[in-house]
């Protein structure tokens, strides 16, 4: 995985706020999944940029944390997702 991919949510994944929180469901398998507080940071700035340097930037500006640190937290949460199905990754 590179900054200089794309994140694609998949057709059949619904998310909705709730408390704060994201709330995902996958109609292909019909499991849910719940994001805490930075988990639904992360996904908004996903649905807002799509580019992972872009949001990478974007949670940079929210986040007072190493932009190393940053960066690997971001792969692992992505590449979670895309073990789950919920998204693909694509080059630019």
């Amino acid at each position: 995985m590179n900054l200089n991919q794309q994140i694609i949510f998949a057709d059949t994944v619904f998310a909705q706020e709730v408390d704060g929180e994201m709330v995902l469901l996958d109609m292909n398998s019909e499991n849910y999944f719940g994001l805490d507080e930075v988990g639904t940071d992360i996904w908004k700035a996903i649905e807002e940029k799509r580019v992972l340097k872009e949001v990478l930037e974007r949670l940079l500006e929210q986040y007072d944390v190493e932009e190393e640190v940053l960066k690997n937290d971001l792969f692992i949460f992505v590449e979670k997702l895309q073990e789950s199905g919920l998204v693909e990754v694509k080059a630019v």
